[in-house]
């Protein structure tokens, strides 16, 4: 295949519609906007939600909770992803980063205690569940909180 050979994929290039070019063209006059109303004015259109002056759905339900702001929110790393680690290794957050474990950790990184350890590892994070650590210690490994 040589470059003048090449062809678009059929669809891909279409020819845009010129809008209020006269009637002949089939999209003159009103350009496809119809007739009246706050659509067919320039600038004129409605938001999102809009009802048409009808209470929005969004403002008839009930509120109900909050969304605290202070709340810490965890990367989570499980135990049983750690056993690709040869025994004895330090693992930080780092190296979990660096492994593709996980993709940042702006706010800490929290080890739960999904699955079984394997192997005998020093694991450093922010933050352990109970069930984490006493399966890491059991594995003969020990937990660092940073």
């Amino acid at each position: 295949m040589r470059l003048h050979e090449l062809k678009a994929s059929p669809g891909s290039r279409t020819v845009s519609k010129r809008v209020g070019r006269g009637i002949a063209s089939g999209q003159g006059k009103t350009a496809g906007r119809g007739h009246k109303g706050q659509k067919a004015r320039s600038g004129g259109s409605v938001r999102r939600g809009f009802e048409g002056g009808q209470m929005p759905l969004f403002q008839r339900l009930p509120k109900r909770g909050f969304t605290n702001k202070f709340r810490t929110e965890w990367t989570i790393v499980n135990i049983e992803t750690l056993n690709r680690f040869e025994p004895g290794t330090l693992v930080t957050p780092d190296l979990l980063k660096e492994q593709g474990i996980v993709k940042s950790f702006k706010k800490g990184i929290k080890i739960l205690g999904k699955g079984e350890m394997k192997k005998e590892l020093t694991v450093q994070a922010q933050s352990f569940s109970a069930q984490a650590k006493e399966k890491i210690e059991a594995a003969g490994g020990r937990t660092e909180v940073i």
